[in-house]
């Protein structure tokens, strides 16, 4: 079972970021799937269904959004470099 969100927004926004209507929903739709990824409340897997894509094409696109695709502190980077 699916559940539809519905975001009222005015129909000057896509113009004044020079884009279509169709171009502007699909971006605020990766926006939010992007953001709750990097709030951790989503995994990669679960924010691409949200968008309709696949994990590898929203991971590899996460930069656009200024997001990495892994969020490790030096610590633990360097805790799993040393358990290797």
């Amino acid at each position: 079972m699916s559940h539809q969100l519905t975001i009222t927004y005015p129909e000057t926004f896509p113009d004044a970021l020079q884009q279509t209507r169709e171009q502007f929903e699909q971006e605020a739709k990766w926006a939010m799937a992007v953001k709750l990824f990097e709030m951790k409340r989503l995994s990669s897997g679960m924010a691409a269904a949200l968008i309709g894509t696949d994990r590898v094409s929203f991971l590899l696109n996460l930069h656009r959004y200024g997001v990495p695709m892994i969020d490790l502190t030096e610590k633990e980077l360097l805790s799993d470099l040393e358990n290797a």
